[in-house]
């Protein structure tokens, strides 16, 4: 009967090696825990960071609108105040004209009196003594060419047209006779031509009649009185008349 086959290695050797074995094992667990645990923590600042990207990203854009809205809004304003400005100068300007056409309408009405002719030249002047008169003379005299243009020096009412002097006697020829306000008349005598009637209502300016040599006259010119009456022998100084009205002669 052969003996038995006794171990190489004593019991106490295996037990060592079982013991490192679990012990290799055991580390390896704490490293993968570790290592679970690292990733985790850098997930989670990965996360934390992009939640601050985001919300600075959105802060900005908010910063952004605001500004814009900002921006907007005063130029919005700077166009109000420009239109308002725009509108101010423009009110202001119509009333300066305003202004300015009342003056001037009031100055056109206080030298509402014009020339009864445009073109001429002084000749017979007014009290004027000579032969040429039964009396001095009683007008101021216009030398113009026949057929020129006779206006009315102001606006009122025809009371005298015709031949004769229209009343006054046959030295004036061809007359008008125009009432005006506060007992002012005014004759045009030695007229070629009348177009104006008694009652007619003219105005300043206004054509009335054609310059000529009717009457006791020496040569084309316009006779021009200003009464106190309609009458002849209420006559007074025509030129110092109306340059009272502002008008020069």
């Amino acid at each position: 009967m052969s003996s038995p086959v006794r171990s190489r290695f004593p019991r106490t050797s295996l037990l060592r090696t079982r013991a490192a074995v679990l012990a290799a094992g055991l580390g390896v667990s704490v490293v993968l825990g570790a290592g679970a645990a690292v990733a985790a923590d850098v997930s989670s600042a990965s996360s934390a960071a992009s939640a601050v990207e985001a919300q600075a990203a959105a802060q900005a854009k908010a910063a952004k609108a605001a500004a814009a809205a900002k921006a907007k809004a005063k130029a919005a304003a700077a166009r109000k105040a420009a239109a308002a400005e725009k509108a101010a100068a423009a009110k202001k300007a119509a009333a300066a004209r305003k202004a300015a056409a009342k003056k001037a309408a009031a100055a056109k009405k206080a030298r509402s009196w014009v020339h009864p002719v445009a073109k001429y030249a002084l000749s017979a002047a007014f009290n004027q003594a000579g032969g040429m008169w039964q009396h001095k003379h009683s007008g101021q005299d216009f030398a113009v060419p026949s057929g020129t243009n006779v206006v009315a020096a102001h606006g009122g009412t025809v009371v005298k047209a015709g031949g004769n002097g229209a009343g006054d006697g046959p030295a004036y020829g061809n007359a008008i006779v125009i009432k005006h306000g506060n007992g002012t008349y005014s004759q045009y005598a030695h007229l070629s031509r009348i177009d104006v009637r008694v009652g007619q209502v003219v105005t300043t300016g206004q054509h009335i009649a054609r310059s000529g040599n009717t009457g006791n006259s020496t040569g084309p010119h316009l006779h021009f009185e200003i009464r106190r009456t309609a009458d002849y022998g209420s006559a007074v100084d025509p030129v110092a008349f109306l340059h009272a009205k502002g008008v020069s002669v």
